[in-house]
Order: C-alpha cells, then sequence, then structure tokens
C-alpha cells in the first residue's frame, strides 16, 4: 500500500506515545524505499498477551504499508535477561528454554504479522560471533556511566542494590543489534526507550544512519489499572480458547474499550471515533464491544472461532441461558479494583476466600460466561458483571 508521507505518518503515529526523531523518519519516508522496521523480543516466556501484541500490531501498520519488516527473536540477550522496570537480577535462561519459547513466538507473530513479508532474525547470528574480543572492542564503545543513567540502574545503583555485570550488557547488546540489521526504525514499549537510545549512539558510532525510534504505550490489563501481566491476573492471552479471550473482552469497561479499540484493532481510527462518537450520544457500546471481541477472536482463533464464541456469548447472556431474574449485588472497589475471591465472599456467592480458591481452581466459577482460571483475576472498577459459581449460585455484581 503506497500512501503519501503525511498518510503514511498518520498510520505509524496511531497510538504510538512518542515519535524520536520525526523529522527523521519524515526525511527517510520521502525517499520512497522500503525501510527495514525492527521489533525485538526476547522470548523470555511461551505464550503471548494482548499487551505484547500492541507493538507487533505497530510493525503490521508498518508491513501494510510497504516497509520491510524484521521481527527479532532475543535468542542471546534473553540468556541475559532484560533487566528493564526490575529491581533485582533476573535469573537467565538457558539456551534450550530460549529456544522452545522462540518456536511459540513464531507462530503466535504470524496470526498477526504476513509471514511472506516477515524477516524473523535471530540475535545469536552476530552476537555469538562477536567472542571476547569483540565484546571488549564493543564495550569499549559505551561508558558505564551513560548505562547508569537508566532510571532502574539509578535507582538500584542509589538504594545500594546489587547490579550484575552481565545486566549492564543487555542496553548495549540491544543497540549493537540495530547496528547489525541497519536498522531504520525501532519499536518497543515506553520503557524501553533508555535501550532503542542506545541503538541510536552505537550506529552514529559504527558510521551508520541513525534509527528512528517509536514508543508504544503499555496497555493497561482489564483491571484498567495496572499493566497487563499474567501475574497479575488481569491479562488475555492470545492462545487462550476463543470464549475465555470473548468474555474477558466483554467485561471490559466501556471507559477501557476505547484504548484497547486503538491500540488493538485495525478497524480505521476515523471509524472508532465515529463509533465514540455514537455511543456519546446514546448508542449500546455493547454492540461496539461485540464487534471489536469477534475482531480480536477470529484474528487469533480464525473466523468460525469467533462466530461461535459471540454466539455462545448470546446465548448465555441474551437469549436467557441464564435466568432473567437474578439478584443484583453493588459493591464498593478500590480504584484498583476487586479480586475475584474478594468478590465472591462480598457478594454472598462463596462462604470464605479458602472455598472461593477452591471453586476457582476446580473451575466452577464464571464472570460474564468464562470460566476463572486464576485466583489473582482482579475485576474493574465501574463494570457490572454476571458471576456464577456453580449450577445454582448467579449474581449480577456491580463494582461501583
Amino acid at each position: 500500500m503506497t500512501l503519501p508521507v503525511s498518510e503514511s505518518l498518520e498510520v505509524i503515529k496511531r497510538g504510538c506515545h512518542e515519535l524520536i526523531v520525526e523529522e527523521e523518519l519524515v526525511r527517510k519516508l520521502k525517499t520512497g524505499r522500503a525501510l527495514r522496521i525492527k521489533l525485538g523480543l526476547d522470548p523470555t516466556a511461551p505464550d503471548l498477551h494482548l499487551g505484547h501484541t500492541v507493538v507487533i500490531n505497530k510493525l503490521r501498520h508498518f508491513q501494510d504499508l510497504g516497509h520491510q519488516v524484521q521481527f527479532l527473536i532475543g535468542d542471546f540477550t534473553g540468556m541475559i535477561g532484560d533487566p528493564t522496570g526490575k529491581n533485582t537480577t533476573r535469573p537467565p535462561l538457558s539456551r534450550e528454554q530460549i529456544l522452545h519459547n522462540a518456536k511459540s513466538y513464531q507462530s503466535q507473530m504470524a496470526k498477526i504479522l504476513d509471514p511472506e513479508k516477515t524477516q524473523v532474525m535471530f540475535n545469536s547470528e552476530w552476537s555469538d560471533k562477536l567472542g571476547a574480543e569483540g565484546m571488549i572492542r564493543l564495550c569499549s564503545r559505551y561508558t558505564v556511566a551513560r548505562i547508569l543513567e537508566r532510571d532502574d540502574f539509578a535507582k538500584r545503583f542509589r538504594a545500594q542494590q546489587p547490579i550484575a555485570v552481565h545486566e549492564l550488557l543487555y542496553p548495549l547488546m540491544q543497540g549493537y543489534d540495530s547496528v547489525a540489521m541497519k536498522a531504520d526504525v525501532e519499536l518497543g514499549g515506553t520503557d524501553q526507550k533508555f535501550n532503542l537510545l542506545v541503538g541510536r549512539e552505537l550506529q552514529k558510532d559504527f558510521g551508520q544512519e541513525a534509527q528512528c525510534i517509536l514508543t508504544m504505550p503499555l496497555l493497561e490489563g482489564t483491571d484498567g489499572v495496572e499493566k497487563m501481566s499474567k501475574s497479575l491476573g488481569n491479562y488475555i492471552g492470545i492462545a487462550e480458547a476463543p470464549q475465555e479471550i470473548f468474555g474477558k473482552l466483554m467485561r471490559v469497561s466501556d471507559e477501557l474499550m476505547w484504548r484497547y479499540l486503538e491500540l488493538l484493532s485495525f478497524e480505521p481510527m476515523a471509524r472508532i471515533r465515529e463509533k465514540k462518537r455514537s455511543v456519546g450520544e446514546g448508542a449500546n457500546p455493547r454492540e461496539v464491544k461485540f464487534a471489536f471481541a469477534l475482531e480480536i477472536v477470529e484474528r487469533f482463533h480464525g473466523r468460525a472461532a469467533a462466530t461461535r464464541a459471540g454466539e455462545e456469548f448470546n446465548s448465555r447472556f441474551r437469549d436467557g441461558a441464564l435466568p432473567s431474574e437474578m439478584p443484583e449485588v453493588t459493591l464498593s472497589a478500590p480504584p484498583g479494583g476487586m479480586p475475584i475471591t474478594q468478590l465472591l465472599r462480598q457478594a454472598e456467592l462463596a462462604p470464605s476466600a479458602t472455598e472461593a480458591n477452591r471453586l476457582i481452581e476446580q473451575g466452577g466459577v464464571r464472570v460474564d460466561g468464562a470460566r476463572v482460571a486464576e485466583r489473582s483475576l482482579v475485576l474493574a472498577k465501574g463494570a457490572a458483571y454476571v458471576v456464577q459459581v456453580g449450577k445454582r449460585k448467579v449474581a449480577r455484581v456491580t463494582l461501583s
């Protein structure tokens, strides 16, 4: 797809947090050549969630604009472990763990990007070849003082918390990836900004044109507060069952829905703005959310699975499979939402936290038709949920 530079820039900047440097990117776009667009991910876990896909979606935007997408799997840097946002040293993963996870990443990535137009690369290809001498020469190009400017390192240094030497190498190795790949643009989350800037500086030092940087926001989880994370139970995994994904998206708050649409949907922004205007004038946001859930499930599981998930959801909540009359419970939730175990107790759907945990572990708890798989699930404040325990207990719970 060939668009004027101004229109291409509008697509590229959709949902982005920061573009460094816009004038440089415009100059690159005006050359008319296909730019090399880099996104690197360390395969530190086998499964991706929707939060991970925000930057992959942006890679898809570049691909649709005709640019050369370079999807980098950090099989070398993954063994170091990205210390971003960590206040303790991360244990390095083995090469076997990395390669196992990398295969999963590739198959999941192919659900968003066109595999035929995606260059999959592994940074061990050039990093392994550096050897001891090459590593020392690379280290000579950057100073410890500059590395310690990184916020998480600075905080740990001031707090006299340990920083392992191999952690200091991580930004340097990520930056060297950009040199090896001759990247024109590198994508990353806002927490990656420092590492991306190192890539710019190293490219200049190696006599290359500096890459532009585009950072994407970190997606809030289903609680609408914390960053999406499996450990917090507020995630939507792209490998989850279609019904699970559909149900979780349908119970996202109406306010958070617009954020998800901007960062996760492939619908044009003009159409999304029109939907938002329509809802503001009284249209039911449920219809917008339903169409969005269909889009996401179809992307990762196919159209037939999405249709079935939508029909099942409707059969439960619109067509009367659940009681049309059920107890209405309103609970006061803190800003960060309410854990499912606490909700079950306060709504008198479980007598204790212990029993609530047991019911969840046995698969006996459903929220809006989706089975609750994690005891750590947090439900967002400002939304209403149909909560079912076993076959007989059901209530519509509003978190105010």
